[in-house]
């Protein structure tokens, strides 16, 4: 046999291998999350849990507030503005036959704001001044007492609006605004909430995932019996890889197939976008997780630093919750390092918006570059060691 075949076989030997040794890495991790279904529960029970809870629970809506409606003296015009308090859904009025009693109740919490109309208020209505209705509104919630200001605002608007039209005038307003809701027409907190939270459990998955189990084997011995082998740096970290990146890519689906058909949520990007920027995602977690591997070989201390590092910054500062445009400077800074910052504005536009290229192909070209430092990192540590 010549020297020229002899290497074709022995390159050949060395590829079929290392494939042996890939699949033989992948299968015992299946055969490891199988016994183990600690693995599974992260995929795919927590998911459902933190979507019950977040979902159902977690809203920014304002809707059915109690308020405290306070008329002195009823006749048809009170009455008539009470009725369109009483038929808005965003309040629920109670009534009240004075202002001691009606203040009473906001300081003892039962009602979140007052509604006064005035003895005079008929009188007044007449007036080219108009009359004023008061409105009390809880401050310490500073957001609710926004929303319920602007609320009584809208109803008190559109009440003059029919009462003009009721009496064949025209109503003095200076401003007219027509208004266009583009995106989420329904004004629903939970499509805007859903596809960031699904963007905090996919980073708490793919961190917890490769960390904790990671870190296990470190405790357990068997990843110092797994280096002695002959596989290499590579083949140890695509054998964690592969199967808790299918494990992740299950738990991704429940969880859209939840926003879709359990929450209501539209999806009006398409489905290969969001697969290919779920799995570019997910790549970055499980990097972010084996790299705390490497360095915490513990699980309590591998479990601390994945919730310190990837989930609280997820959940703070990626604009799931919180805009962050209304950030200090230095905090917006901060956000882009954070991962989550550009995935939730992927999900959050194929969601609601659609395939906007303008705004996917800078957060996928973001998180690529995260993906190769992150797995670039892992490598080249546990390389380190190994030698």
């Amino acid at each position: 046999m010549s020297e020229h075949n002899s290497m074709i076989i022995k390159e050949k030997g060395v590829r079929g291998g290392a494939t042996m040794r890939l699949r033989g890495l992948i299968r015992k991790e299946f055969i490891q999350i199988v016994r183990d279904p600690s693995s599974i529960a992260i995929a795919f029970l927590m998911p459902l849990v933190l979507l019950l809870l977040f979902g159902y629970g977690v809203s920014l809506d304002a809707e059915h507030v109690p308020v405290a409606l306070v008329v002195e003296q009823p006749n048809h015009d009170t009455a008539s503005l009470a009725s369109a308090f009483e038929g808005s859904r965003y309040f629920a009025p109670v009534r009240f036959q004075d202002m001691r009693e009606a203040t009473a109740a906001l300081l003892a919490g039962r009602v979140d704001g007052v509604v006064r109309l005035r003895a005079n208020f008929s009188e007044r209505l007449r007036r080219p001044d108009g009359a004023p209705i008061q409105v009390i509104v809880n401050g310490v919630n500073a957001n609710n007492a926004n929303l319920i200001e602007g609320y009584a605002q809208g109803v008190w608007t559109n009440w003059l609006q029919h009462y003009a039209e009721a009496r064949g005038q025209d109503l003095a307003i200076p401003v007219q605004i027509e208004q266009r809701i583009w995106f989420n027409s329904e004004l629903r907190s939970r499509n805007f909430l859903v596809p960031g939270l699904i963007v905090v459990i996919m980073t708490l998955i793919g961190a917890l995932l490769t960390a904790m189990v990671m870190a296990r084997e470190w405790e357990r011995g068997t990843m110092e019996a797994l280096l002695v082998t002959p596989v290499t740096v590579r083949e140890v970290l695509l054998g964690k890889l592969i199967p808790y990146f299918l494990l992740g890519t299950g738990g991704m689906a429940l969880s859209v197939a939840m926003a879709v058909w359990l929450f209501g949520v539209p999806l009006r990007g398409s489905l290969w976008l969001l697969f290919l920027t779920s799995s570019l995602f997910l790549l970055v977690a499980l990097g972010m997780g084996l790299l705390i591997s490497v360095a915490a070989r513990g699980q309590f201390v591998a479990g601390q630093v994945a919730l310190i590092v990837t989930f609280l910054p997820a959940f703070l500062l990626s604009g799931f919750i919180f805009d962050i445009d209304s950030m200090p400077g230095i905090v917006r800074m901060i956000t882009h390092v954070v991962a989550a910052r550009y995935f939730v504005a992927i999900m959050q536009t194929l969601f609601l918006a659609g395939d906007l290229w303008s705004v996917m192909v800078p957060n996928i070209l973001a998180l690529m570059a995260m993906a190769v430092i992150f797995l670039g990192i892992t490598w080249w540590r546990s390389r380190k060691r190994l030698e």
